[in-house]
């Protein structure tokens, strides 16, 4: 399994958000691909929706099951990753590049801070 990004944030529900400006891109990290195993489809959610941190916005399809994406903050969808549709194997070789699900309005600081570190995610994925 690769590294988890330092500069990023995480939830215990296994999302990542990457803070690009004033835009927020989210995924699922490399341990929540891993256990899933091969990745065959991705229900997005739409540009425009409205998610609330901690609700379902999407799910993600394996080989093995089904599994929930929760949104890590509140916002508006502004991007989808449409290559998924065709290539959603992507989260399983890139999750935290190409891999990407969605972008929504970067959360403020204090939001984020509150987030999971690095360090604090692989505390829980290693017990």
């Amino acid at each position: 399994m690769s590294e988890n990004p330092s500069s990023f944030r995480y939830t215990a529900e296994h999302e990542w958000i990457e803070l690009r400006g004033d835009v927020a891109r989210v995924g699922i990290t490399d341990f929540a691909q891993a256990a899933l195993g091969d990745i065959v489809y991705v229900q997005l959610p739409t540009i425009g929706q409205l998610i609330k941190a901690g609700s379902v916005c999407g799910e993600v399809e394996s080989t093995k099951s089904v599994s929930e994406i929760y949104a890590p903050v509140d916002g508006k969808i502004l991007q989808v990753n449409d290559l998924l549709n065709s290539q959603p194997e992507l989260i399983n070789s890139d999750p935290f590049g190409q891999g990407w699900l969605f972008e929504v309005p970067a959360p403020n600081s204090e939001i984020f801070e509150k987030l999971l570190s690095s360090d604090s995610y692989g505390e829980i994925t290693t017990h």
